[in-house]
Formats: C-alpha cells, structure tokens, sequence
C-alpha cells in the first residue's frame, strides 16, 4: 500500500523547494511522485510539425522522490507521517501518525 496517492496534499521536506506545498498530480513509479507546482524546470523542447508543437523553452515540473514529500495535516497545519491500520474486517488504511485519524482521500 502506497502512504503517498495521487490526489493528497503534500508538503516538500527537502530540496530546492522545501516548504512548498502542493496536490500530488501522478505518481511516476513506486518511488516518483509528481506534485503541481513542485520541482519546475526549464525544458529546451525541438518543434514538431507532425505533431503541431512549437519549439522553445518550456516549464516542466519534473518527478520528486517521495522521501522527501510529507503529507499534509489540515488539522495540526504540519506535515505528518502515515502510518497503516488494519480495520476489523480485515480493510487497511491510512491514518496520521501523530493524531490517528484516517486519512480522507
């Protein structure tokens, strides 16, 4: 079970961006995320008459590894850890480390 989905608010704990916070967009692999507004770079991109698209310089936001995104608690307005509970019957979920409370997704 994934702790970071696609759809949860994130906060950057490390690198370039740190303290930024945002949507997670897709995950990439089992250790990329995508997160809007995070980890934008500037992309030189060849024109494409077959394609319709003009060359130049673009903004792309590229994966971030998930070690260094935290989850975002509205409630406590910190980043949280996730943790995994196992239901009585037998459903897992995500809940806060610090509160445990579910996690709404």
């Amino acid at each position: 079970m994934n702790k970071i989905r696609k759809g949860d608010q994130v906060i950057v704990i490390a690198g370039r961006d740190k303290g930024k916070r945002g949507t997670v967009a897709r995950r990439v692999d089992d250790e990329h995320v995508v997160v809007d507004g995070v980890n934008v770079v500037k992309k030189h991109v060849k024109p494409n008459p077959m394609k319709g698209t003009t060359g130049g310089v673009i903004d792309k936001t590229m994966p971030i590894h998930q070690s260094n995104v935290a989850i975002w608690n509205a409630a406590t307005s910190k980043a949280d850890r996730v943790g995994i509970k196992l239901l009585d019957g037998g459903r897992k979920v995500r809940v806060y480390k610090s509160t445990g409370e579910e996690i709404k997704a």
